[in-house]
């Protein structure tokens, strides 16, 4: 399948990663053969070097180098926290309309020692089902922004849950029940989308923003909020200044 293209250029590339696949080789790969990088560099006809990373699970914008020179300072934008990462989620219940989780998470398995991690969190929209959960006849959903500072090992999932509301779909830190609800709504994907990317880009100098439209499936989940936004025109001040691609 061809990976859809957001940005293309001399130095870099952004694509919207499609949910379900994994971008590399990994311990979590198993039997798996089917990876991203190798569908991109087939489909580039050139090597391809990702800068950050997203879990199998979640969808949208990646950022991919062309050469060794603009991966290291792709990186370097990374490890700086230049680059401005948005994603959107649907979580279990009703949270605050804006809060932040200040939470230091390991690195996965094999790398016990925790780090800082920060994530800023705005609740967009939410809705109330008609489907039971534990001790009450509905069910509560939100609709939020993720805005990660930190890029740990599952940052915003680890988050939600250590905030007492679980991403949907997250068969690892989710809830179950409440997967299995949406699961009745045919929606069985996770519900974690890296919807927009802001980095300064190392050929041109120039501030660039990219936009990941949602799937089909993700949406049908958006569809639920009565009072969802128009996601085409809900970015903050300093992400709409910056040069669209």
């Amino acid at each position: 399948m061809t990976v859809p293209v957001l940005h293309v250029d001399a130095w870099l590339a952004v694509v919207n990663k499609p949910p379900g696949v994994m971008i590399h080789p990994s311990p979590f790969a198993g039997g798996e053969k089917d990876f991203l990088v190798d569908r991109l560099r087939a489909q580039f006809g050139r090597q391809v070097f990702v800068a950050h990373r997203l879990d199998r699970a979640t969808s949208g914008c990646l950022l991919l180098a062309f050469d060794h020179d603009t991966a290291s300072a792709l990186g370097r934008q990374m490890m700086s926290r230049e680059v401005r990462k948005e994603y959107l989620a649907v979580c279990r219940g009703w949270p605050e309309e804006r809060f932040t989780v200040d939470h230091a998470i390991d690195g996965g398995p094999g790398k016990p020692r925790k780090k800082p991690a920060v994530t800023h969190f705005e609740r967009l929209a939410t809705v109330e089902l008609d489907m039971p959960s534990a001790r009450f006849p509905t069910s509560r959903y939100a609709l939020l922004r993720a805005m990660p500072e930190t890029g740990r090992f599952r940052q915003i999932r680890r988050h939600l849950r250590h905030a007492s509301h679980p991403l949907v779909g997250d068969t690892s830190h989710g809830d179950s029940l409440h997967n299995r609800n949406f699961k009745s709504l045919g929606i069985h994907r996770m519900l974690l989308h890296a919807w927009r990317l802001g980095f300064t880009h190392p050929g041109t100098g120039e501030r660039v923003t990219v936009e990941a439209p949602p799937d089909g499936e993700f949406m049908r989940a958006v569809a639920l909020f009565p009072d969802a936004p128009d996601l085409a025109g809900t970015a903050p001040a300093d992400m709409a200044a910056t040069a669209s691609c």
